[in-house]
């Protein structure tokens, strides 16, 4: 198990393999299922959607393993073949690959990005790719974070979305359950003694022409998020005692009922 501090030297597939240790996002899907929880522990799966993500945070953090860039694909079946085998060996080699088109688009947002005032204000101190390690105290499970970006007083999340439009963005919030990693990083940021004041979030959209936002969240939010953090250390801790991993209900049998509009859907006369 790792020590408890900042760690600038852990390679990102060591950090994420860590099974001795909860991480954001490893709290989330707990909450969901304790059993998903384990099984994707024991099924590590790399997702393709997440691959440009991870090269836009690397052009614009300026720190990962190195991005390649693979043939596009098309309907023939040599392309497709070409492009599989290209993705493969790049992920082998840990790279992210990219096609020369994602590459030219990414260039495109980490360049709005540079002439973006308060996001470059925001990435100008600090270090990127941070990893930390902290031991809840009331639980006693270990917890650990990867920073985007640690900086003196500001930890900064990077994000690249489809659209940041502000409602849209609380949305994503509430539905990816970003209250909860803002409140994980603070709290973890503070009990290693980091004068973190504040969590934001950079967000950028992958199409032209790039807009970006920068946001925060409220009080609110944030406690939300913290006491979602809690019950999941808790089930952590408790699973991990007990080696037992239920699934959505933990019940062997559940009666449901209807959700309310399936009461009244449909429920007037078609009329001519």
């Amino acid at each position: 198990m790792r020590e408890p501090g900042f760690h600038d030297d852990i390679p990102e597939p060591e950090y994420h393999a860590d099974r001795l240790s909860l991480s954001v996002s490893g709290a989330k899907t707990l909450l969901k299922a304790p059993a998903l929880f384990r099984w994707r522990q024991d099924n590590p799966e790399h997702k393709d959607v997440f691959d440009f993500g991870t090269a836009a945070h690397e052009l614009v953090l300026g720190v990962g393993p190195g991005i390649a860039i693979i043939p596009a694909t098309s309907r023939a079946k040599a392309d497709q073949e070409a492009h599989k085998a290209a993705k493969e060996a790049a992920h082998a080699e840990g790279k992210t690959p990219v096609t020369a088109e994602q590459y030219e688009r990414i260039e495109a947002m980490a360049d709005a990005l540079s002439h973006h005032e308060t996001a470059m204000r925001l990435l100008s101190e600090g270090r990127p790719e941070v990893s930390a390690y902290c031991e809840d105290d009331a639980t006693g499970v270990m917890r650990r974070g990867r920073f985007d970006w640690l900086g003196p007083t500001i930890l900064t999340d990077y994000k690249s979305a489809a659209t940041v439009e502000p409602w849209q963005f609380a949305g994503a919030v509430a539905k990816f359950g970003y209250h909860q990693q803002a409140a994980w990083y603070l709290d973890l940021a503070r009990d290693l003694d980091h004068p973190a004041q504040a969590f934001a979030f950079i967000c950028q959209e992958k199409e032209a022409p790039y807009l970006i936002e920068v946001y925060d969240l409220d009080d609110a939010a944030i406690a939300r998020g913290r006491e979602l953090n809690n019950r999941a250390l808790d089930l952590f801790r408790r699973c991990t005692e007990d080696d037992e991993w239920p699934g959505y209900t933990g019940r062997q049998f559940t009666t449901l009922s209807l959700p309310r509009w399936a009461h009244y859907d449909n429920d007037t006369e078609m009329t001519a």
